[in-house]
């Protein structure tokens, strides 16, 4: 069995949605993280104060992993022998209540409940007094996150070609889960799509920021933590305060280190508006528990009535998409409308759109730019940029 256990060493994954790969990889290597982006998230070689810094900070990541094993296994008295190998009580207390999610591609043991069953029972002998809950849906959704998941310990296992890899996850529940978004307008947006927006148009919270549909807020909440520099997992907890060799002193310095690099204001104007007064308020009650309501002005008016600013700044907009059948023909006024409004009001600034549709985008009338595609809420979409003229 390869262990990627090395002295002081740890091998982790920051799992993502497919398409922010290269924006996580990026920020981590802003934490001094030397993170390569690959196929659903990035990878890295660090100490355990890494991953700590990873899930304080990353605002795209949706969980952090650490490889504990990598075995091949064709036969399941194979799997039992390198399973009591893991180093099971690293990662799991006496008492503690644990989840396997398994996934099986081309290898000979494809029974993913039996494979969970036979880690399971490894585990037990190791630790002890534990609860091994049933194996999790296998539908190669890391990011499936079911309720109960905050209080079992996940581990991820994946056998391609007969080779199996165990991690286990250091986060809880999915870093998306910020803990200030309670009041949800329509088709909410995860709070990781929402920063990678942002992060993803190049904002870096030097210029304003405007959300003319701003439903419950949740961009001009990830734009004022960004322009704050208040770090995202700072007030919540992880999976690992859960392990035998967890030292809080160390998140503690973390933690308090990221306070110290907090700006008490945003230095520069981030607003938000809506058509819908539920959204508004919404917007208003999710960024009180931000701890950001003095920095964001919410207003309720329809994109037609955005005010005119000179300057630059960027313009943030996740409109209706028109996915269903005749809907997007009703759509075409509301974006043709749009570009008419950013060239008569917001000449000079920066467009950021998350669009799910090439012929609508058209109807801006403006120069376009693709930084990214990914998905949100199951529907394909992609990020543009354009200057405003």
């Amino acid at each position: 069995m390869k262990s990627s256990r090395r002295p002081n060493q740890v091998e982790a994954f920051a799992v993502t949605a497919l398409g922010l790969e290269e924006l996580c990889a990026a920020e981590l290597g802003a934490l001094g993280i030397r993170a390569k982006a690959v196929e659903g998230g990035a990878f890295w070689n660090g100490d355990f104060d890494s991953v700590m810094r990873a899930n304080l900070w990353s605002r795209t990541a949706s969980r952090v992993l650490i490889r504990v094993a990598e075995f091949r296994a064709k036969a399941f008295f194979e799997l039992e022998l390198n399973a009591k190998k893991i180093a099971w009580s690293r990662y799991v207390a006496p008492g503690a209540s644990i989840e396997f999610r398994v996934t099986c591609r081309k290898s000979k043991l494809y029974h993913t409940g039996a494979i969970a069953q036979r880690l399971g029972d490894a585990l037990m002998v190791a630790v002890g007094d534990v609860r091994v809950g049933k194996a999790a849906p296998t539908d190669d959704d890391v990011d499936a996150d079911e309720p109960t998941i905050a209080q079992r310990q996940l581990f991820v296992v994946r056998f391609v070609h007969d080779v199996a890899t165990v991690s286990v996850d250091t986060s809880g529940t999915l870093l998306h889960r910020r803990g200030y978004r309670q009041a949800l307008a329509k088709a909410p947006l995860r709070e990781t799509l929402a920063a990678a927006t942002i992060l993803g148009a190049g904002w870096d919270g030097s210029t304003s920021l405007s959300d003319p549909m701003c439903g419950s807020g949740t961009i001009p909440i990830e734009a004022a933590w960004l322009a704050r520099r208040i770090a995202p997992g700072r007030d919540r907890s992880f999976a690992f305060f859960k392990w035998p060799e967890f030292r809080d002193d160390a998140w503690r310095t973390l933690v308090d280190d990221a306070r110290s690099r907090e700006l008490p204001r945003s230095p520069v104007a981030i607003d938000g508006s809506d058509r819908d007064a539920g959204a508004i308020e919404a917007a208003r009650a999710n960024a009180a528990r931000a701890g950001v309501d003095a920095d964001i002005a919410f207003e309720m008016r329809p994109v037609s009535a955005l005010d005119a600013r000179a300057g630059t700044g960027l313009v943030v907009a996740n409109p209706p998409y028109g996915v269903r059948v005749g809907e997007s023909a009703g759509l075409r006024d509301l974006y043709a409308r749009f570009g008419d409004v950013l060239r008569g009001r917001r000449s000079g600034w920066q467009l950021a759109l998350l669009s799910a549709d090439r012929q609508l985008e058209r109807q801006l009338r403006l120069d376009l730019e693709e930084r990214l595609v990914t998905r949100n809420g199951g529907i394909p979409v992609h990020l543009v940029v354009a200057p405003i003229p």
